[in-house]
């Protein structure tokens, strides 16, 4: 078959474009065996790639279904002749001024070419041996040349579409875990969060348009710089906790003489409601509650271990801090660390671990609890370690 046409019908102009693609077409590089349909699915993956919409595409689809074979081919002709209602019905019923115009767009792209007759009309003319010999409409040469150009470009698109989706995945992932981390912190320190609640709200509000990667990534930094302050202000305030309670086991640890009987025994009497000395061994303790001690990577040795871990264990079990303090004053902070270390024990059936500590705190505060039953009855129940 013999392409004869290089120049437009009618009042169409030749532009460099159009020179370009036809140089393309006749070009002596043979044309690799693709399945139609699959460089189709690729080229509707890259289009903003090439410039087209996917209406050109429906439009393209319809071309393709012109052609008699699902690959194209050196050896097939690689031009389609129908009608603009044939195309129209194709097309799911397009409109032929829409028509031409998406044609337009497929010709200006470089995908298709071209082949006009003198009179405008698509046809092909046959030889005396029943062949094709000429035929003028829209040649497809162009696009099974650029086939391996239409599969790269598909790819790279798959790969940077794969990116996105991981980095909006990680900043949606990121902005949660920062707004609960903020909520939690809002309630157990006493620190002014307002600022870090408007900044979470911010991120959730600039997640509803369409990002791409770059501001992503600006996103993802600022989330990680959030979420280090978080961290820095419940170090901080973890840290001054610890350092009140240490003082205050020092406080009630201290021995201070008086020459003054009254006062020693006054001392002495608040001491006793204060400390609430543990007549159970720390041993025994530990042996009825081991798992307080899986949150203690270096072991709990002493009673101030047991302070500390039972301190550091207090906020996942839901206990306010105000809840914990009024219990270390009135319990004694061994007596409440031995008490929650019994609660972490019966976890499984305690459904409100702060309300249950309050209770608890209102029974010791009438000398109508201690801990060293709830201990002896772990022991009893099999609980605990054997001992």
């Amino acid at each position: 078959m013999r392409h004869i046409s290089m120049t437009p019908f009618g009042r169409q102009p030749v532009t460099a474009g159009l020179l370009a693609t036809h140089a393309l077409a006749e070009a002596p590089a043979p044309v690799q065996a693709c399945d139609k349909w699959a460089l189709l699915r690729d080229l509707t993956v890259a289009r903003q790639a090439f410039g087209v919409s996917d209406r050109d595409l429906v439009v393209l689809a319809a071309l393709l279904s012109c052609h008699p074979t699902p690959k194209l081919t050196e050896d097939t002709s690689l031009i389609v002749f129908p009608s603009n209602a044939t195309l129209s019905d194709r097309a799911h019923g397009m409109p032929e001024s829409t028509l031409r115009r998406h044609i337009a767009a497929l010709v200006q792209s470089g995908l298709i070419l071209r082949r006009d007759s003198p009179n405008g009309k698509r046809y092909a003319r046959r030889s005396a041996s029943g062949r094709i010999d000429r035929a003028f409409g829209f040649d497809l040469r162009p696009l099974a040349l650029r086939a391996p150009e239409i599969t790269m470009k598909a790819d790279d698109a798959r790969s940077a579409a794969h990116e996105l989706r991981c980095h909006r995945e990680a900043v949606v992932i990121g902005i949660r875990d920062l707004t609960k981390l903020v909520i939690w912190g809002a309630e157990q320190t006493s620190a002014d969060w307002t600022a870090l609640k408007d900044a979470c709200k911010n991120l959730q509000r600039g997640l509803r348009r369409k990002l791409d990667l770059s501001q992503l990534q600006s996103m993802e930094l600022s989330i990680r710089a959030l979420a280090d302050q978080v961290h820095a202000l419940i170090a901080r305030q973890e840290a001054s906790k610890t350092s009140e309670m240490s003082g205050t086991v020092i406080q009630i640890e201290r021995h201070q003489q008086s020459s003054n009987k009254d006062d020693l025994e006054s001392e002495q009497s608040h001491e006793k409601r204060t400390k609430a000395p543990q007549p159970i061994p720390l041993s025994l303790i530990l042996k009825a509650t081991p798992d307080i001690c899986d949150y203690a990577p270096e072991g709990v040795r002493t009673w101030q271990d047991l302070v500390r871990v039972a301190d550091l264990v207090r906020p996942m079990l839901g206990i306010t801090l105000e809840a914990w303090q009024r219990a270390c004053k009135v319990m004694g902070t061994e007596g409440a660390a031995v008490t929650l270390a019994c609660m972490l024990q019966r976890h499984d059936s305690i459904m409100r671990p702060g309300g249950y500590l309050r209770t608890l705190t209102d029974k010791a505060e009438g000398q109508g609890f201690s801990p060293g039953p709830m201990v002896m009855a772990l022991l009893r129940c099999g609980n605990g370690m054997q001992v």
